[in-house]
């Protein structure tokens, strides 16, 4: 079976120089798949330009909350939070951006992270826009959470996501990886799992059921193990489902079948 990174930055600057020869080489070893997340508007029109050139890349729509702010038409109502208009700017754009693209199948990537300085309350207001235009458009929604498990959680349980998700760059515990897919969201894995320290998230993928786990690379960030300091590239995702195997004592043979099959029912609904 082929391979699919769920999320990998392919659009990013940091592919320029050799992206053609790399996703020639991704397609040598059976990366068929390639879904590019969408962090502000601006960037889902290059990741737009680069699902025509190369077949088997598709992208989502989403503004990522490190860059909400830096948006020439985000502005604050006097309580800090998102004004109307761009409220309703944020759901016209998404909306408008996934009715007129048919590789354009998710919502996101939006979510909460700590290590940012949007405040979280403005985080959670646009993460709610998000739920809110992914259940309306029937798409799947791509979640980003940074040191916020449990404001993530208490905040899915209130606006329901309808049509699933995922969970970018799982990292956590089973016990937190057992609520994200009691909500109908799977769990992305990356880079993270190559590392032995990553104990408990090891732990957690190797035993929730396989039918919930999705692979990615989070490229160019998020390494693996051995390849600190380098860029990384959606030609390693063969490597994490190798660990993912050995977590699991099954074959690779056995991830790549159970992985292609999830991320076609989740982004295709097949």
């Amino acid at each position: 079976m082929p391979f699919f990174d769920s999320h990998c930055h392919f659009d990013f600057a940091e592919f320029n120089a050799d992206r053609a020869a790399l996703w020639q080489a991704c397609n040598q070893q059976d990366i068929t798949g390639l879904l590019m997340p969408g962090v502000t508007p601006v960037q889902w029109e290059r990741a737009a330009q680069l699902c025509e050139q190369y077949p088997g890349l598709c992208y989502a729509a989403g503004i990522h909350p490190h860059w909400i702010e830096q948006q020439q038409w985000f502005k604050k109502n006097a309580e800090g939070f998102l004004d109307e208009s761009t409220q309703e700017k944020i759901r016209t754009l998404i909306c408008d951006e996934i009715a007129g693209s048919p590789t354009c199948v998710a919502v996101g990537e939006c979510g909460l992270d700590k290590m940012i300085a949007t405040p979280v309350a403005l985080q959670q207001q646009l993460l709610d826009i998000h739920i809110d235009v992914a259940n309306q458009l029937h798409k799947p929604l791509i979640v980003h959470c940074v040191r916020a498990h449990n404001e993530l959680i208490a905040q899915l349980k209130k606006s329901r996501v309808n049509s699933g998700g995922v969970i970018h760059a799982f990292t956590g515990s089973y016990e937190i990886a057992r609520q994200f897919v009691d909500m109908g969201f799977y769990l992305g894995v990356g880079g993270s799992i190559t590392y032995e320290r990553a104990q408990k998230t090891r732990a957690a993928v190797a035993k929730i059921p396989l039918e919930y786990l999705l692979l990615e690379t989070d490229a160019p960030d998020m390494p693996l193990h051995g390849k600190q300091g380098q860029r990384n590239s959606p030609e390693y995702i063969p490597l994490v489902a190798q660990v993912l195997a050995e977590l699991r004592g099954v074959s690779c043979a056995d991830i790549e079948a159970a992985i292609w099959n999830n991320t076609q029912t989740l982004f295709y609904r097949q």
